[in-house]
């Protein structure tokens, strides 16, 4: 059975110096949720939102707000996401000592949480933290900056995760971040993805409505 698609926008692309108002025309474009890429400098080589950038977007809009995480220290920081109205929290599997014990902490400080692979990461990582997150990222880039390249290499692995999360039992989206446009989301869709960001390609569309509807539209297709 088919999952809803969601088609979440990441703001990496977004006027800056007006993300209130960018999130607002997000939100009346259609989109399922907002994704806030939280770079550190650290783990990936790029500096993004900290937690009062977002606090302050956060009345903008009732839109759903997902924090990724591509930092160093997720546990140091899940606390002050979820405060600037972050519900969902992604942590990448490579930053986390003990993933387990950092998505029961999210849990246990209100939050919801999910786990992102690299590419070069493979899926058995997921095998016994599943029952502790609501949605799965494979990253069909490597993190750290926007506009890149979609590794189509990455379909089989999306497959394989989905299959995994079917045979778990448990309820789990699957979501795909890198280089998503409205030439690759087909395939990242027929692969078993449901929830697919999209930055770059997304903005470079006449509206955002536009852009919205049109990915939806493809992506739905190709399920």
């Amino acid at each position: 059975m088919s999952r809803r698609i969601e088609i979440v926008p990441s703001v990496l692309p977004a006027d800056f110096s007006n993300l209130g108002e960018e999130c607002r025309r997000l939100g009346d474009a259609g989109v399922d949720r907002i994704q806030w890429d939280v770079m550190d400098g650290n783990f990936v080589p790029n500096l993004t939102f900290g937690p009062d950038v977002i606090a302050a977007c956060r009345p903008h809009t009732d839109v759903r707000f997902e924090a990724h995480l591509m930092v160093a220290d997720p546990d140091l920081m899940a606390k002050q996401y979820i405060d600037a109205g972050c519900d969902l929290l992604i942590v990448h599997a490579e930053t986390s000592t003990h993933l387990h014990r950092t998505l029961a902490n999210i849990a246990d400080l209100g939050g919801n949480a999910a786990v992102a692979l690299n590419p070069a990461t493979p899926i058995d990582e997921l095998e016994n933290i599943l029952d502790l997150v609501e949605m799965v990222l494979i990253m069909t880039v490597n993190p750290g900056f926007g506009g890149q390249k979609y590794i189509k290499t990455m379909e089989p692995k999306i497959t394989a995760t989905r299959a995994m999360l079917d045979a778990s039992g448990y309820d789990i989206d699957l979501e795909v971040d890198g280089g998503i446009s409205k030439d690759t989301i087909a395939g990242a869709a027929a692969a078993g993805a449901n929830v697919l960001i999209s930055g770059s390609a997304l903005f470079r569309y006449p509206t955002l409505a536009e852009g919205v509807a049109e990915l939806r539209t493809l992506a739905e297709a190709a399920q």
